[in-house]
């Protein structure tokens, strides 16, 4: 007995030692092998680190009153998954109102917290209030309003976590977002939802607001313009853009079809572009007006010249066949852009050879302008090192290059300045505009005089207004459809100044597709910067 006591006596006492070295052991590597992984554990059940954002900064027109973009509260609705009191009357409601939160739930209901929907609409508010389930709660956030609809492809919008996705809200989101502040709290660790402790580690910065240059009245008025001539064409798309050229202020930047910002549940992102910058074509005809602009800088041409054009459609230059619209014979040089004669314009443009493709250059085709804005394209020139025979025509009458319908504009604004070259702008600055001309006063003086005969009897005589000096050129391009110029798709533009006095402003007009029949930029485009015109002229009280 006293032997197998003993024996018992051992093996507990062995067992014990066994034990209580397990723990030893694990302590020591609780307490010192994995000391920093608990430490870590443990603080994440009494802190927490959150950051808060001020308000989102405004978004004025140039007049500083009038608000683009502001905030306003909305109301989202939740639930606590795991702290659901009436499953089946959930499942079934979300099943009906809300079957996309439906999936996300079952997946979820595990999780603490889950939204149902963000930005409820007043419907859906409602259908919420009147079911009476008591697992739904409604939190107010706050999110961003646009009072003017027709500035969408300018400003953009912010996604559901009010941060910039489109336009200007993505160009400056960390200006108007500022600077979040940081808090370190403590809190008690099984519910959550005390708090001993509250350190600032970071403060936070307010957004800076940002007033642009646009006038939304104007913006206003040149959408409705705009959509009018889509309708009445049946085209697909078009766009305007009208400048102020004494300090390259952009007044109006339109383009439809556009979108609702206030409503991110049906966006089409093809709608969010702002094609005015992000958009570059061959434009066609309008390129004659900077041939013969560079044509009388190097002066190989005069005003007065008489070329022969063969009275044909289609004629040889250079031993390449050129075709133009309709055939004419004898045409002064002034004629020649005045009816927008493609052979004629060819003959001018063997005489510049490369200088022509400088002078594209020189006007800012090829580059980007440096607009604040994002996904500008820079646009392209043929240079003359990748020239075939029928480069050199091309160019003249608007292919082998593409552009934006702002650096039309910015080209525009160049003549309208006499020469001086002009840098355009969105944000309202101090930024003064160079005034060291780059062409001679002669060159500006006789383009202007052509243009305005092309608005008096050529091409563009639809965007003349009386009592007005308006110098304008259209211009009628093929679209390229899988490597092939298409006649049946076209895009119409036309660019010019309007001036009376002191007073000017530069207008480029654009439409693309048009569906119906006698469809030219003669008597789709020339007649919408007409009206744009006649609008911008009553706004700013022109008389």
């Amino acid at each position: 007995m006293n032997k197998t006591y003993k024996l018992r006596s051992v093996f507990v006492f062995l067992f014990f030692c066994l034990l209580y070295a397990v723990i030893l052991f694990n302590l020591y590597f609780i307490q010192i092998r994995q000391n920093a992984f608990y430490t870590n554990l443990g603080k994440k059940q009494y802190s927490m680190t959150i950051s808060r954002y001020c308000a989102r900064a405004e978004i004025f027109d140039r007049t500083g009153k009038q608000p683009l973009a502001l905030n306003k509260d909305y109301l989202s609705a939740f639930i606590l998954p795991k702290q659901v009191q009436q499953p089946k009357q959930l499942e079934s409601f979300l099943k009906k109102q809300f079957p996309h939160s439906l999936k996300k739930y079952k997946q979820q209901k595990n999780k603490n917290f889950m939204f149902i929907q963000r930005k409820l609409n007043k419907q859906q508010q409602k259908c919420i209030e009147h079911s009476n389930l008591k697992d739904i709660k409604l939190l107010k956030e706050r999110g961003r309003f646009y009072p003017v609809p027709s500035t969408s492809t300018i400003i953009g919008a912010t996604d559901i976590d009010n941060k910039g996705i489109f336009g200007l809200e993505f160009y400056f989101n960390d200006l108007l977002g500022g600077t979040p502040a940081v808090y370190s709290l403590q809190q008690e660790a099984r519910s959550g939802h005390f708090y001993f402790k509250k350190e600032t580690q970071q403060q936070g910065k307010p957004g800076k607001k940002v007033t642009i240059t646009i006038d939304s009245d104007l913006q206003f008025l040149a959408h409705e313009e705009l959509l009018d001539t889509l309708e009445k064409w049946n085209a697909k798309e078009g766009a305007i853009i009208v400048m102020d050229p004494k300090n390259g202020d952009i007044l109006a930047m339109v383009n439809a079809p556009s979108w609702n910002p206030n409503d991110l549940s049906s966006i089409e992102l093809e709608k969010t572009k702002n094609k005015v910058i992000t958009e570059s074509y061959e434009f066609g005809s309008i390129a004659k007006a900077f041939t013969a602009l560079a044509a009388i800088e190097e002066g190989v041409a005069d005003i007065n010249e008489t070329i022969d054009c063969s009275n044909k459609k289609t004629s040889y230059v250079g031993g390449r066949k050129v075709n133009t619209l309709v055939a004419h014979g004898l045409l002064s040089f002034s004629e020649i852009v005045e009816h927008s004669n493609n052979i004629g314009i060819a003959i001018i443009a063997q005489r510049l050879n490369e200088k022509l493709y400088d002078h594209y250059i020189k006007l800012g085709f090829g580059k980007k302008t440096g607009i604040p804005f994002p996904g500008e394209q820079s646009g392209f020139v043929n240079p003359p090192s990748k020239w075939s025979k029928q480069s050199i025509m091309s160019l003249s009458y608007g292919y082998e290059m593409s552009c934006t319908l702002l650096q039309i504009a910015q080209a525009f604004c160049l003549i309208a300045r006499d020469g001086c070259p002009v840098t355009p702008r969105l944000l309202l600055s101090d930024t003064k505009q160079k005034t060291i001309p780059l062409y001679k006063k002669e060159t500006i003086d006789t383009i202007k005089q052509i243009l305005e005969n092309t608005t008096l009897r050529g091409t563009a005589k639809r965007a003349g207004i009386k009592g007005y000096r308006v110098m304008s050129k259209t211009g009628t391009a093929n679209l390229l459809v899988d490597g092939q110029y298409s006649p049946d798709k076209n895009i119409y533009t036309c660019a010019g100044i309007i001036q009376k006095d002191n007073y000017q402003r530069v207008i480029v007009t654009f439409v693309k597709e048009a569906q119906k029949k006698q469809a030219y930029a003669s008597t789709v485009a020339a007649p919408l910067f007409e009206k744009v015109a006649e609008k911008i002229i009553i706004h700013d009280k022109i008389v």
